[in-house]
């Protein structure tokens, strides 16, 4: 049976996390949030997001996900 313990909230994003984060939204700006025919997919958004995942983790407090992000 699986315990009822409430779900603790991450670290708040450092400074680092923060600049990685933002460097590469920005880089990735146009295929994340494109709108119109041209937009990318959710399955190539989810592969941009995980890449960004990959740049953010070696600098963060705690292990993030693409949700978090």
């Amino acid at each position: 049976m699986a315990e009822d313990s409430p779900k603790r909230r991450k670290a708040n994003f450092n400074e680092a996390e923060t600049e990685v984060l933002i460097e590469q939204v920005l880089k990735h700006e146009q295929l994340l949030f494109a709108a119109g025919p041209g937009r990318a997919s959710a399955g190539q958004k989810r592969k941009v997001w995980e890449l960004i995942r990959h740049k953010v983790n070696p600098v963060a407090a705690c292990p993030r996900d693409v949700e978090d992000l």
